[in-house]
């Protein structure tokens, strides 16, 4: 293992790790709000736009995200729609994260009872105030798991940015291994960057999850 490569070019892993993490966070965020939008409309069926929903996540979850990805930055073009590559990513990553992120919660919507909507418009609440303070909550609760694996999930579907040339953590990788044949100390530095992003939030997630059950939430 050649250290003095390894301290050379970790700030390149940095940089790369940086511009990965930017374009998680803003993608999964965006994705996030997407998805609840997407499974209340799924819940309360709401004609016509529940269909294309419906359309809309068999296209998402059964297409791979590099193949996305290559329509947004290589096809566009074709119909006069240019984008950055950075554009390119966020809009794939929300493309294909929003439809798991619907499901998850979808799942949490399901395991309220009707009992508890009817109970609560029987108080006078509306139907937004219903959802608001009711269903979404508990809801929420429900879909940690789902959602944080989701989470981890989408963070990794970051290593095909390289695809759509991104200086990401992958496209570093390969570089480097293509210039220098230095593939252990390449791919050393690829792991450890993935962990370092990675394993905080999946203890995060996790520590949520046991603190959301011992409140009650979610049983």
């Amino acid at each position: 293992m050649d250290f003095n490569f390894i301290r050379e070019y970790v700030p390149y892993f940095i940089a790369a790790a940086v511009l990965t993490i930017r374009i998680a966070s803003i993608g999964i965020s965006i994705s996030i709000l997407f998805g609840l939008l997407c499974s209340i409309i799924r819940y309360f069926r709401i004609p016509i736009l529940h269909r294309l929903i419906d359309i809309y996540i068999e296209l998402s979850r059964n297409t791979p995200l590099l193949i996305q990805l290559f329509f947004l930055y290589f096809g566009l073009p074709k119909l006069g729609i240019v984008l950055s590559s950075e554009t390119c990513a966020i809009t794939g990553l929300v493309f294909l994260g929003g439809s798991y992120m619907a499901e998850a919660f979808r799942s949490g919507l399901e395991a309220i009872g009707n009992s508890q909507i009817e109970a609560g418009l029987s108080l006078g609440l509306t139907k937004s105030q219903v959802i608001r303070f009711i269903v979404l909550p508990q809801a929420i609760s429900i879909s940690i798991p789902a959602f944080s694996a989701n989470v981890i999930f989408l963070i990794k579907e970051t290593s095909v940015f390289s695809a759509v040339a991104l200086i990401d953590l992958m496209n570093v990788a390969k570089d480097l291994i293509g210039l220098y044949y230095k593939t252990d100390e390449t791919l050393f530095m690829l792991v450890s960057s993935y962990l370092i992003i990675l394993l905080p939030l999946s203890i995060a997630f996790t520590l949520i999850e046991r603190r959301l059950r011992h409140a009650g939430y979610g049983n």
